[in-house]
């Protein structure tokens, strides 16, 4: 154990500084092979956005963890209302962590998937066009049958549910196309829908040392749940303020 990483009961408090990528990237190790991970960022009174966006709570050590976890994943979740908010581009790492996933037996890119009912979106957005391997929207059978149409072109746009988007027939899917370890991004109503069909494996949550105040919603949103989700804690980093934490499910 480093001068930076101590013990807190069973939790390590471990300091990011003292770590390589590498080494981070060995915290996260998935806890098996098909496994879905979370992450966020809030503020220390639960604000999910600061003026409106989530990039005011960020900070460097946050950015390096977040572009660690992408540099880990097959599939990159997120739901259409945030990827046309947050400004999302086309989903590319750069030379250093596309070698690192070469040599761990992976794409050099992960895949971008949207989760969308309404399609919303443009198929001329940059995450889409510009995207070094075809994305992939998941949608519902009932979804606006012009809007699929023009989405064709440049995402596999694959339909699951009726009435909503099944996000476990979807998530199975990208499991039968070797996208095994997917991570999420949200937004708030997509962790509320990912958590209702119990596909949390992990949450990873950045707490920012700011206090808001009112307005801002939370990490999650939509329905009430009938039951709660059971987490333990497996870690904690700490560096300029912030906490990352990592937490996965009880099994």
């Amino acid at each position: 154990m480093s001068d930076g990483d101590r013990a807190v009961g069973h939790v390590r408090l471990i300091e990011l500084a003292d770590l390589d990528d590498d080494a981070v990237a060995a915290l996260y190790e998935p806890g098996d092979e098909r496994w879905l991970r979370v992450n966020f960022v809030t503020s220390l009174d639960g604000a999910v956005t600061l003026n409106d966006y989530s990039e005011g709570l960020s900070g460097p050590a946050d950015k390096r963890v977040f572009g660690i976890l992408r540099m880990r994943c097959d599939a990159l979740l997120v739901g259409a209302g945030t990827l046309r908010h947050e400004g999302y581009g086309a989903l590319r790492l750069d030379e250093r962590r596309r070698a690192w996933r070469r040599a761990h037996g992976l794409a050099e890119h992960p895949t971008l998937v949207i989760a969308s009912r309404q399609l919303a979106l443009s198929a001329n957005h940059p995450a889409l066009v510009d995207a070094p391997v075809r994305p992939i929207i998941l949608t519902y059978r009932d979804a606006p049958a012009d809007r699929r149409l023009a989405l064709e072109p440049v995402a596999d746009v694959l339909a699951y549910g009726d009435d909503e988007v099944d996000l476990r027939a979807g998530v199975g899917a990208l499991h039968e196309r070797g996208l095994r370890q997917v991570l999420s991004e949200g937004g708030p109503q997509l962790l509320g829908a990912l958590t209702a069909a119990d596909l949390v494996d992990e949450l990873d949550l950045t707490l920012s040392p700011l206090l808001v105040g009112p307005g801002a919603g939370r990490i999650t949103a939509g329905p009430v749940l009938g039951d709660v989700r059971r987490l333990r804690p497996r870690h904690v980093l700490h560096a300029d303020g912030m906490l990352m934490t990592r937490y996965d499910r009880v099994r």
